[in-house]
């Protein structure tokens, strides 16, 4: 199921599904501890004797952004009990406090007297030994504890605070939890309970006629009681409403703060921009990790998820900031990826937004013996994208600042990952992490990073270093050219494997990445090789089916629904077809020749989810979301291309 609200701060990421269930709560790290781990915190309505659950099949729902600003609004009716429900919903930008507003509204001509439930099935630190539900009388506030992770939910309705309680025992023993207990309306109170726990808070408001009932409660994230106290605090002094329109002003604000030159944009075009740049932002850690996603339901196929930063993902990611002037949160990606780096030069398979090595399933022996279980491609990117930020902002002095550590150590490392034979990059895993060989992919980035680490030594005076780097990016071009385009397919090679004998095996499988020899500006949208490549990959990944879209290659697997790649070379996915979009953008000569380039970039949006949340993949016949959503990396490239369209739409005659 994906994530269709994402709200967060930097530090507290909060994710809600599309039954407007609370499924992620991330803190102190955007990604990295998940303290519910996908289980379900509701909100339930009691009337007449009943408890409907917001989001069950009884109630039909709709879910947005308010006013291109990360406050999410949903609006629920129940025909069956004659309720009405809007909830507004964010993470304060500063502060580390979720303010919910729930406006109820009673759509019965007779008064009525309402309960409003909240439950918090909480596992602090990502699992559920050791934890401790409270209620603290002096402050009126439910308290869920343990070791240095602290939550703190308040409520304030129309009659008064908190009006009933309950902690209890769940998933244990057979306990289900305290949210049971308020389905007859009364909850049963415990003032405290430890281990595998949850916790219910109750409001009561009184309903007339067709008239509206307001409620406010928050959730505050610390590291002890006195700071969850002092953010409880806030709230009481500030207002709960107040709060909220400060986060919407600042959100609103923040998206159009980078450039100012997006009005040549069709208006819808402009909105889905900005809500591109808030949900990065959400996935954003103030580490400088800009995470792949935040969607804990890939637990249930995986048993790993996405929160993880991949140098590859980021790399992307920080370069569609800078485009988009948002320089800083770049540049606290680069510094990330200075203290990540490393001995050697490169880059590990993904990492943890706390900078420390994330899981891997590249194994250090392969059928040759001893390997470096990398992706080659990361670590070439990662320069690509510092140096683009380098040149773009002309930032002599970052550059410098991150010369010594970052840019020559991997830079070097890249030259000498080269085979002395054929001067292709060595062996590595291809930008989808699946197999091991020499790919276009990979050379291209590593021809683009060598480039990018030349153009920062001649801006900071190193000459010979320029000039090295240099003389490694024409080589591995040379190299790129003569073993990975083929004259007989007409078309860039997937890749090549070496024998034992050290003969390369060519692999002319479709694959979308080899698009990165125009995207990483190895050569021109225009050079007759790429016009071959992208057109032959267009007939030949496009999904046959109404819904279209571009396969990352042909017969993949991951998450397959048709076994026919006749049908569905594989699943569409967003990244890809904005690619095309992209190669279509760049080659256009005038602005009829956008065409081709928008209509893919409708495509997009059309399959995005209705909050404007963009998945990693689609369903080939039903346009549904797949893998996890939204998916960081499918913003970035929106991101990217819509520039691109802005620049066209600025310098093409009609």
């Amino acid at each position: 199921m994906a994530r269709p609200l994402v709200i967060g701060n930097g530090r507290l990421l909060v994710c809600y599904d599309d039954r407007l269930t609370m499924r992620d709560l991330y803190y102190p790290h955007v990604g990295q501890v998940n303290h519910i781990v996908g289980r379900r915190n509701r909100v339930g309505i009691w009337v007449d004797g009943t408890l409907a659950w917001v989001g069950d099949d009884c109630w039909e729902t709709q879910m947005r952004y308010r006013n291109s600003s990360m406050v999410a609004e949903t609006h629920a009716v129940n025909v069956r009990l004659g309720l009405e429900l809007w909830i507004r919903t964010a993470v304060h930008p500063l502060e580390d406090i979720l303010i919910q507003h729930l406006r109820l509204r009673n759509r019965r001509d007779e008064p009525r007297q309402a309960r409003v439930f909240i439950t918090h099935d909480l596992d602090l630190e990502g699992h559920n030994i050791g934890d401790t539900a409270m209620w603290d009388p002096t402050h009126g506030v439910m308290i869920h504890y343990k070791r240095n992770c602290w939550v703190l939910i308040g409520a304030q309705g129309p009659e008064g605070g908190i009006s009933q309680y309950a902690t209890g025992r769940k998933r244990f023993h057979g306990a289900e939890g305290t949210w049971r207990d308020a389905e007859d309306g009364v909850l049963e109170g415990g003032s405290i309970t430890q281990g595998s726990v949850d916790s219910t808070v109750g409001l009561e408001a009184a309903l007339e006629p067709g008239d509206t009932a307001d409620l406010y409660t928050w959730l505050v994230c610390g590291k002890d009681r006195t700071g969850v106290l002092r953010g409880h605090g806030l709230v009481l002094e500030t207002g709960p409403e107040e709060l909220l329109s400060q986060t919407e002003r600042y959100w609103w604000s923040w998206a159009r703060s980078g450039r100012g030159d997006l009005g040549v944009l069709p208006e819808e075009l402009r909105e889905a921009y900005y809500r591109s740049l808030l949900i990065i932002r959400t996935q954003a850690d103030d580490s400088g990790a800009l995470i792949a996603a935040s969607d804990s339901d890939i637990l249930e196929s995986n048993r790993d998820h996405y929160g993880y930063m991949w140098p590859r993902d980021g790399a992307f990611i920080a370069a569609a900031l800078d485009r988009a002037g948002h320089r800083g949160f770049a540049r606290r990606f680069y510094r990330f990826c200075r203290a990540a780096l490393s001995e050697e030069g490169f880059f590990w398979h993904k990492y943890n937004p706390d900078g420390s090595v994330g899981s891997s399933w590249h194994p250090w022996v392969g059928s040759k013996g001893v390997q470096l279980p990398i992706q080659e491609d990361e670590t070439a990117l990662v320069l690509w994208a510092l140096g683009n930020h380098c040149l773009l902002n002309r930032d002599q002095e970052f550059a410098g600042q991150v010369f010594a550590d970052l840019t020559r150590p991997a830079a070097d490392f890249l030259v000498r990952y080269r085979d002395p034979e054929t001067g292709l990059p060595e062996e590595s895993y291809d930008l989808w992490e699946e197999r091991r060989g020499v790919f276009t992919f990979t050379t291209a980035a590593v021809i683009a990073g060598l480039k990018a680490a030349a153009g920062m030594a001649r801006m900071l005076g190193d000459y010979r270093r320029a000039q090295e780097y240099t003389d490694a990016a024409e080589q591995t071009q040379g190299a790129m050219l003569k073993h990975l385009w083929s004259d007989e397919q007409m078309c860039f090679l997937r890749g090549v494997y070496r024998t034992p004998d050290g003969r390369l095996v060519p692999d002319p499988t479709l694959d979308s990445s080899v698009m990165g020899v125009f995207l990483l500006g190895v050569l021109p949208a225009w050079d007759p090789r790429v016009t071959t490549t992208a057109q032959k990959l267009e007939a030949g990944l496009w999904a046959n089916t109404k819904v279209g879209g571009m396969a990352r290659y042909y017969d993949d697997y991951y998450f397959r629904v048709c076994a026919d790649p006749a049908v569905a070379p594989g699943n569409p996915w967003i990244i890809c077809t904005l690619w095309l979009a992209k190669w279509h953008i760049a080659r256009a000569r005038t602005k009829r020749d956008l065409q081709p380039g928008l209509e893919l970039i409708r495509w997009t949006l059309r399959h995005a989810m209705p909050t404007g949340g963009l998945p990693e993949q689609v369903d080939p016949f039903t346009g549904r979301p797949l893998s996890v959503a939204p998916l960081t990396w499918s913003h970035a490239t929106l991101i990217d291309v819509l520039l691109d369209l802005a620049e066209k739409l600025h310098a093409l005659p009609d």
